[in-house]
């Protein structure tokens, strides 16, 4: 029997001597970084203002790296990065109403992809929370509303000694599969008032783990272990697990097909004879999944990408793996396993049984045969050949951002992303300016290692102003922006739909790009689709920041959704 007594923990000598004599003139904000740090924070994030001094000022007697960018929305984005690429939760400090509005787009693209940002924000004195009536700068009704419908979970501390415990809660949210971003705010006095409280040295915020119900597990492993055509769904959720292991070990003993959503990329050997790889918006691809009598999807809700713009009409029984229980048959009757997907991986492994098919490589190879002459057939040399560079040009652990620009979305489908992890974009929300600003983030989280950025000209707008951040830190970034002349996507998304474009919308003046980066004291290069390989290993292979421009009107491959 556990007694209450037997969980009590005991301060060590160490932490009663800090307890008993800690340092003078420490305030909220000296708890807001030692709570952090005691957690196992390393760097935060953030921009501020001034609701949020006490928090920077702190900063200055902790061992917490901070990273300033110049924007909130590119801050998120930059934690964002940071928190796919450790798995760690990925602290952003803010300020109070714009400041934190800021960020929003940034936190949904984390929410939607999974990743686990802990967002610090100021409010208004305690007195005038919850009124909107008092006219304190930045001064919202309810900030906490705008952040509910984006976030996992919200969090407020009205006094000092609560902010230990609001920030353990929502880390341990953050990184409670599945991952994603919380928020937690602080009255502004709050932050600046002297606390007598000793300093935080205590923090344990351990998320829970969660395993698959075994019966569910047992089913499905019959089921796949049985079945004549299993085919695998690998999503992103495998990613976030760091189960690409486990999920090729499965693969092979049920000789079991395997795609990975835009969200899995690399969750699955590009060039393994089982490997479907990434075309999801191809018609002969979803004949296939539709073929398949168990489809086992892994990490993914089957959402509108996924499902090729939800024309998939799967005819077999499906055993859907998912940590988000609201992703659970949303969007196709399955056998529904809320678990952790490497703990559902790994249950299935220990109880399938092996299973042998000498013609499903030969199967593989066919779909995808069809796959490159309907591609081979619609004149895209061009675009083929950037990607063919950029893969060329890319260290193989080296990871990649990509915004939402047509060179990546080629990259979704197209890019062999050879290692787990290392390809990312905003396709969760959609979002413009995501590439570069997120690039930033995991030059941070790796440093040495050089980071490739992707952005058309209008995405690449979001983010100039980063180019300081780049030089300031002499991140190892380098940034290729392909210059179409505006909105190339929404270009082609219009013409389709209304046969011509509304050119003030789509049509964009630019600036010289790579006499902007130089001004920033940023090396830029104009490079062409002759000399991007070159032009990009120079770049990645040299320390520090760096920027290519590439003159290229590039097109979109035609999706088969019929």
């Amino acid at each position: 029997m556990t007694h209450d007594h037997d969980l009590v923990l005991r301060p060590t000598a160490a932490q009663t001597e800090a307890a008993l004599n800690p340092p003078a003139g420490r305030t909220g904000g000296d708890l807001v970084v030692e709570t952090l740090a005691g957690l196992g924070a390393t760097t935060v994030f953030g921009l501020p203002g001034q609701h949020a001094l006490g928090m920077f000022d702190a900063l200055r007697r902790s061992t917490l790296r901070y990273v300033g960018l110049r924007v909130e929305n590119n801050a998120g984005f930059a934690a964002d990065a940071y928190g796919r690429v450790t798995g760690e939760a990925a602290p952003l400090l803010l300020s109070t109403g714009p400041g934190a509005l800021m960020s929003l787009a940034a936190l949904q693209e984390a929410a939607a992809a999974s990743a686990p940002v802990l967002a610090i924000g100021s409010q208004v004195p305690a007195a005038g929370l919850g009124g909107g009536r008092h006219g304190y700068l930045h001064e919202l009704r309810d900030q906490q509303a705008s952040f509910r419908d984006v976030v996992k979970s919200v969090h407020t501390a009205r006094t000092p000694s609560q902010i230990p415990s609001a920030i353990a809660a929502a880390w341990q949210s953050a990184l409670t599969a599945p991952h994603g971003p919380v928020w937690v705010e602080i009255p502004e006095d709050v932050l600046r008032a002297e606390t007598m409280l000793p300093q935080v040295t205590g923090m344990d915020a351990t998320p829970p783990e969660l395993p698959p119900r075994p019966e569910l597990t047992a089913l499905a492993a019959h089921w796949l272990t049985t079945a004549e055509r299993p085919v695998i769904v690998a999503g992103g959720g495998v990613v976030r697990a760091d189960a690409a292991g486990k999920l090729r070990q499965l693969a092979e003993r049920l000789d079991a097909p395997v795609v990975t959503t835009y969200g899995g990329k690399g969750a699955f050997p590009w060039t393994h004879p089982l490997s479907l790889q990434s075309w999801m918006e191809d018609r002969h691809v979803t004949d296939f999944l539709e073929d398949a009598d168990v489809l086992l999807v892994v990490g993914s809700g089957l959402g509108e990408l996924s499902s090729n713009y939800h024309t998939f009409a799967p005819r077999g029984r499906i055993v859907q793996i998912e940590a988000d229980p609201g992703k659970l048959e949303a969007n196709h009757p399955a056998l529904g396993i809320h678990a952790d997907a490497r703990l559902a991986l790994q249950a299935l492994l220990e109880t399938a049984g092996e299973r042998e098919d000498e013609k499903a490589a030969e199967r593989v190879g066919e779909v995808l045969a069809k796959v490159r002459a309907r591609i081979d057939s619609q004149g895209r040399e061009l675009e083929q050949n950037l990607l063919a560079a950029v893969r060329a040009a890319l260290p193989a652990r080296s990871p990649s951002f990509w915004d939402m620009t047509i060179l990546g979305y080629w990259a979704w489908a197209a890019f062999d992303a050879r290692h787990p992890n290392t390809m990312h974009s905003a396709q969760g929300a959609g979002g413009l300016g995501y590439a570069f600003p997120a690039a930033l983030g995991a030059a941070v989280a790796e440093p040495g290692t050089p980071v490739l950025a992707v952005s058309g000209d209008g995405g690449a707008m979001y983010g100039l102003a980063e180019l300081a951040t780049a030089k300031q830190y002499d991140l190892d970034v380098t940034w290729l922006v392909v210059d179409d002349g505006g909105y190339g996507i929404l270009r082609e998304y219009m013409t389709d739909a209304y046969g011509e474009t509304t050119a003030a919308a789509t049509e964009l003046t630019r600036p010289d790009f790579a006499a902007l980066a130089e001004s920033f004291g940023v090396p830029a290069v104009r490079t062409s689709p002759e000399t991007l390989v070159t032009d990009l290993k120079k770049a990645l292979g040299t320390p520090g920041p760096s920027l290519l421009v590439l003159p290229a009107r590039v097109r979109m491959f035609a999706p088969t959704h019929q």
